[in-house]
């Protein structure tokens, strides 16, 4: 399946050689060059370098193409978020093996990493006898349990500055989307303040929250690389920051239905329930990833049923 989206930065076979030999040595540049096709926001492909090794390139969106807000600087963050968790825990991520961030050879950064030789959870997860998949959603739960416990010093995008306040990190982000949200005109179903003020009504539950942990958030089946009865891979850590771990998307079924049953992931995270005030933030936090899949239909030019599929989320996470 090869996903489309306004933000895939593809490049021609000339630059892709470029890039393989500025990383490797002219020595070693690609014989074969094919696209990976489902990520739904960088263009990654997989190289065949001419000494029999793999690797996978992954190029970040067009300077020219606008971004949202929490997504300008995505690359950076996902290579730090790799060195982090490679240096802090023990969940398997793919090594880094060149970075470039000077823009010469393309208008974006990009860099190199192991191709990892593993099939993709998300895409054969319904296929699967379900006690084999939720011996996988049990292992997720754990991995994301594993990320969560290291911390940071202040809540916010890994690089800073950030803040001291989960509450103020928080509320931050939402008004980051719905300015991204008016600055497009995206028709969200409810006015814009009336959201804004939904959120400030409610936020003072999130002074609950003291502790900066990393959160990866994007951690879905589809970032999920198995083999061999395990997971070998966790891909594509762009949306990473320190937070409360529940924004993570394990979670999101607790309160969103159609997200699908989270009790495989809560038992392997080791908690079965949430208490009233975590099912406070939680609900919080759907909003947020409600807002997030109805306006980026706008910046990644998604069809129609992508966004009506969308506002029927955000109207359930606000409903609640």
């Amino acid at each position: 399946m090869r996903v489309e989206s306004l933000t895939k930065n593809r490049q021609t076979p000339d630059v892709l050689r470029a890039m393989t030999e500025r990383a490797f040595g002219p020595e070693r540049g690609p014989d074969e060059i094919s696209e990976l096709g489902h990520g739904w926001f960088n263009v990654a492909y997989r190289l065949r370098l001419r000494d029999g090794r793999e690797a996978a390139l992954k190029i970040a969106p067009p300077a020219a193409v606008e971004v949202m807000t929490y997504e300008r600087g995505a690359m950076a963050t996902e290579l730090a978020a790799l060195d982090l968790i490679r240096k802090n825990s023990s969940v398997p991520v793919p090594e880094v093996y060149f970075a470039d961030l000077s823009r010469e050879l393309c208008d974006a950064d990009w860099f190199m990493m192991e191709f990892v030789h593993a099939d993709n959870y998300g895409m054969i997860r319904d296929d699967l006898p379900r006690d084999e998949h939720d011996a996988y959603d049990v292992a997720l739960g754990g991995a994301t349990r594993q990320l969560n416990e290291i911390r940071g010093e202040r809540f916010g995008r890994l690089g800073g500055p950030g803040t001291d306040s989960w509450r103020a990190c928080f509320t931050a982000m939402v008004e980051d989307l719905l300015r991204d949200g008016e600055r497009r005109g995206v028709d969200l179903g409810f006015e814009y303040d009336r959201i804004r003020a939904h959120v400030a009504g409610r936020s003072d539950c999130l002074d609950a929250v003291t502790e900066p942990r990393f959160v990866e958030w994007d951690l879905y089946p589809n970032n999920v690389m198995i083999s061999g009865g395990r997971i070998v891979s966790i891909i594509d850590h762009e949306r990473a920051f320190y937070g409360d771990p529940l924004m993570e998307a394990i979670f999101v079924g607790t309160e969103l239905p159609a997200f699908g049953d989270p009790s495989a992931y809560l038992r392997g995270y080791g908690k079965n329930e949430l208490t009233a005030d975590e099912r406070r933030r939680r609900r919080l936090y759907n909003v947020h990833l409600g807002l997030i899949l109805v306006i980026e239909t706008a910046y990644r030019g998604f069809g129609a049923d992508h966004y009506d599929w969308a506002r029927s989320r955000l109207t359930e996470a606000l409903e609640e």
